[in-house]
């Protein structure tokens, strides 16, 4: 069956030879079907190439012995060949098991032809422009995808959002395990910093996609596998260096198969930057580690993985309206990076300094055993097992004239800290200020176990998970002007969040002939959520909510010539709320019916994707605009519904040039939002949904003028948005076009290393100034005018680096 295409790349690399050279040549193809954009690579090197609109593939290399490996989504193919002379090598996929690696995420993915929208990237994709910026930044160009970044230049706090939906609707897993945080549901890359250099391969499903571990797809689900297993020993060494002093630093290595079934390998990273915005640097430390046992019919990974983070903190982001109380130079035009976070006034309120040690300082620890086993063509089974361990703290000043001037002045009121007030000459000290640390500590336990059956006509996996999350919240203060009888290390607050899930699955995909393909995937999800104690408004919080939800999925796909495929999709989805939204009110839970059309071309040169889709919410949780006193978003239940369509496609224009466009075009309603707009809760009708541009465009524009060296233009357009729900234009976010310039070279063959690769990525090289996300706020005043009531609106921005550049090298040996 022929394997239709999202993404297809040019030619990065044919060999740089100081001797004698032949050429390696055929076709690959799935059964007489040919496999455009399969993976050609001489293993355990970087040299390799992808095939052709036509399958076809041929690459370059040095007289001698060599082991080529030939992939394509989850099939593989290991030749040995003798070259010394012009040789054709064709091969045909379909005689390829299901690879080992590949059956870790198997029950969590979906294949090229099957009815999900989907892209995928793999470790060659991301290498171009892994220079040491964020996971959440590798997936700007797929389409529907907004990404953002706190400090402002793609290294510590990131974000990313499709089709709207940002990190908290979007689930993501590794190898299977969930790594949404289980209680804010969100995924904090910053805690996997230089994750990209472990990424074997990644797949990206929009919508709710198919069924998969951990809380619901709401937007999109990212499925991530880290790095397989090498055949050979190698190593290598990474080293880039860029604008606002950033660097990265790394080392990977691999024993290869010792005695042909054991392997180590392993990477350890250093990422330091001071950021774009004022003090927000970023000092990520991380590593992976992998032991894994491997014969002809199991494969056995044990896997650590752990990050350890402080970035200064910029999430409060640029507010005008509450800087010009301060007397600070306001105006974003003339002080973009300004950081209001630490800042510390005089008793007339003009600024002093800041603190320096406003961080948030987390460590994540990753533990990951996994089990795979293939009885048979057709059978195989994977058993994993998790345990993650979290914990840190960020630490805050708090200001006292700030907080009783322009806050709400209880945060530096002693009493809030249980400390007893403090007389001092005969007068009576009530508030204070304050240094504090407010903490995390938390472990999450997984099992899960998949099995499936797969031959010429069906595919089937059945699936189960178990979790169990146990978190600690509590604050403590580490410093007071005037500390009374407090001691330090007190706890001003302490609570906990208990959390536990049950789920399973079941998902055939049947292909009735070599035209029609029906796919069904039932699962079911049960969850328990209880908090005790105090949070950390130092307020009772007492949560005891159990969800039992039933999430079927069915779709269709016809081909209707080797050329053409339409596909159809209906999926429900439900989920849970997360914690800052039980803090914020009383939410219910959300849901969803996702309707899915689509159609895949593909010709000698072009590869066309058009999809489009209905997603109907009842009980959306939409971002207000506004944020908690840890920069988390505020939501809101909303009846709504997003609809769109998106076009992405890979046109070969030669040999030498690639464009790879994709758009997403979209209408993202609320149904009669209410909104209390002074002081009376009002009905304003059908409303734009915050965080959703009815554009988003990318581009890829690829050059290779020579076999080596790779150019790319890389455009992105994001559509003007709104922060809010309720329309207004102070919460309007403008459009901007951004382009960037990315420059990679090979050298390979040379004394002491295989191969040397150069990249270079030039960032906003037009040096546009834009503003990617940001926050919206209203209060009502009824203090102002006696007896009046007026809706009052503020609003908060996180400016984005204008030109910018990342450059470095990779030693492999």
């Amino acid at each position: 069956m022929k394997k239709i295409l999202f993404t297809t790349m040019a030619v990065i690399y044919t060999a740089f030879s100081f001797g004698q050279t032949f050429t390696v040549s055929g076709k690959i193809t799935e059964g007489t079907s040919p496999i455009v954009g399969a993976n050609v690579l001489v293993k355990e090197t970087t040299t390799g190439v992808i095939s052709d609109f036509n399958g076809h593939y041929s690459i370059a290399l040095e007289q001698g012995s060599y082991i080529l490996v030939f992939s394509y989504a989850s099939q593989a193919i290991e030749k040995s060949i003798l070259l010394d002379k012009n040789t054709t090598l064709n091969i045909n996929l379909s005689e390829s098991p299901l690879a080992l690696d590949e059956v870790l995420v198997s029950a969590v993915r979906v294949a090229a032809d099957s009815p999900i929208t989907h892209s995928n990237l793999n470790a060659e994709d991301l290498e171009k422009r892994n220079l040491g910026q964020d996971l959440a930044t590798q997936l700007n160009f797929l389409p529907g995808v907004v990404t953002t970044s706190d400090a402002g230049a793609g290294i510590g706090y990131t974000g990313f959002r499709v089709r709207g939906t940002g990190n908290q609707g979007i689930n993501v897993t590794i190898n299977g395990i969930p790594y949404n945080d289980s209680e804010s549901l969100t995924t904090f890359f910053v805690n996997l910093q230089d994750f990209t250099s472990s990424v074997e391969n990644l797949q990206l499903q929009r919508g709710v996609g198919s069924s998969t571990n951990g809380s619901g797809a709401f937007g999109a689900s990212l499925n991530i596998l880290t790095d397989a297993i090498s055949q050979d020993a190698y190593g290598e060494t990474s080293h880039s260096f860029g604008s606002f002093n950033t660097r990265r630093h790394n080392v990977k290595f691999s024993t290869g198969l010792l005695n042909d079934h054991i392997e180590v390998s392993g990477r350890i990273s250093q990422i330091k930057s001071d950021g774009y915005i004022d003090r927000a640097s970023s000092d990520l430390k991380s590593y992976f580690l992998q032991a894994a046992y491997k014969d002809d019919n199991t494969l056995i990974k044990a896997i650590n993985f752990a990050g350890s983070e402080v970035t200064y903190q910029s999430w409060y982001g640029f507010e005008e309206t509450s800087l010009n109380f301060i007397g600070a130079n306001t105006n974003i035009d003339a002080n973009r990076t300004f950081n209001i976070a630490g800042v510390q006034l005089d008793n007339s309120g003009n600024i002093t300094g800041f603190h320096n040690n406003q961080v948030d300082d987390y460590k994540q620890d990753h533990y990951q055993l996994h089990w795979n086993q293939k009885y048979d063509a057709n059978w195989s089974s994977t058993a994993s097992f998790n345990y993650t361990y979290g914990r840190g703290f960020f630490e805050e000043y708090i200001d006292d004239y700030y907080e009783q001037n322009y806050n709400f002045g209880n945060e530096s009121t002693l009493a809030f800290y249980g400390i007893s007030p403090q007389s001092i000459g005969g007068e009576t000290i009530e508030t204070s200020d304050i240094i504090r640390r407010r903490w995390l500590d938390n472990d999450f336990f997984v099992a899960n176990a998949s099995v499936n059956y797969r031959d010429n006509q069906f595919d089937i996996t059945g699936g189960l998970l178990g979790s169990i999350y146990r978190g600690d919240h509590f604050g403590e203060v580490i410093w007071a002007r005037f500390a009374g009888d407090s001691e330090l290390g007190d706890r001003y607050y302490f609570g906990t969040g208990d959390k536990d899930e049950v789920s399973a699955f079941a998902k055939a995909n049947f292909r009735l002939d070599d035209t029609w393909q029906f796919y069904v995937d039932l699962q079911g999800r049960f969850i328990s959520y209880e908090t005790q104690g105090l949070n950390s408004d130092v307020e009772e919080f007492l949560v005891d909510e159990s969800y039992a939800f039933f999430n079927p999925k069915f779709g269709v796909s016809y081909k209707v010539s080797p050329k053409s495929q339409f596909y159809a999709s209906y999926a429900r989805a439900n989920r849970e709320p997360n914690r800052g939204d039980f803090e914020d009110g009383s939410p219910r839970a959300e849901k969803l019916n996702d309707f899915e059309l689509g159609w895949r071309f593909k010709s000698a040169q072009v590869v066309v994707n058009v999809n489009g889709y209905f997603m109907d919410y009842d009980g959306q949780l939409v971002p207000t605009g506004a944020l908690d006193n840890s920069g988390a978003p505020i939501r809101v239940n909303s009846n709504s519904y997003r609809a769109g369509i998106e076009v992405d496609a890979a046109i070969e224009i030669s040999q030498k040039l690639m464009l790879q466009p994709n758009l997403a075009l979209s209408s993202n309603k609320n149904r009669d939002f209410l909104f209390d707009l002074d002081g009376a809760i009002t009905n304003l009708g059908n409303t734009n949904i915050s965080y959703s541009p009815k554009v988003v465009a990318s581009n890829m524009l690829t050059y290779t003028p020579i076999n080596n060296l790779s150019l790319g233009l890389l455009s992105k357009y994001v559509g003007e948005q709104y922060m809010g729900n309720i329309d207004s234009e102070l919460s309007k976010l403008d459009a901007y076009f951004l382009n960037d310039l990315s420059i990679q070279y090979e050298l390979n063959n040379i004394p002491v290393f295989n191969s040397i690769v150069f990249n270079a990525l030039v960032n906003n090289i037009f040096d546009k100034e834009y503003i990617s996300n940001g926050y919206f706020f209203t209060y009502n005043d009824d203090f102002s005018v006696p007896g009046e009531v007026t809706t009052i609106e503020g609003v908060g921005y996180y400016p984005q680096a204008g030109i910018n550049f990342l450059m470095g090298a990779t030693l492999k040996f």
